[in-house]
């Protein structure tokens, strides 16, 4: 059997580059991620970020889509965002 370990550097941004991350919402939302990912068995090295955008380190096994990933990652944290109302509209990640 073939052993293999892939690192992804991932960068992501708020929708339309938004300030929306601040010291009292940053840390909430990235506990969050953490908690999630670690739930769906994705294993996060680092993550942290400043006001538009986060960057994440992750490590993905090779039965893991790097698709599959991010759109856990941001589509489940925004609709978190979302339900907890920490965002005054509705917020969204960009789409690139």
């Amino acid at each position: 059997m073939s052993y293999v370990k892939i690192w992804l550097h991932c960068v992501w941004g708020t929708n339309k580059r938004l300030h929306f991350l601040n010291s009292e919402n940053k840390w909430e939302i990235i506990n969050h991620i953490k908690a999630n990912t670690k739930e769906k068995g994705i294993y996060i090295d680092h993550i942290n970020g400043d006001k538009q955008h986060l960057h994440c380190l992750i490590f993905m096994t090779a039965k893991q889509n790097v698709a599959e990933i991010m759109q856990l990652i941001k589509g489940e944290s925004s609709f978190w965002i979302n339900k907890n109302n920490l965002a005054a509209g509705k917020f969204e990640w960009a789409d690139e």
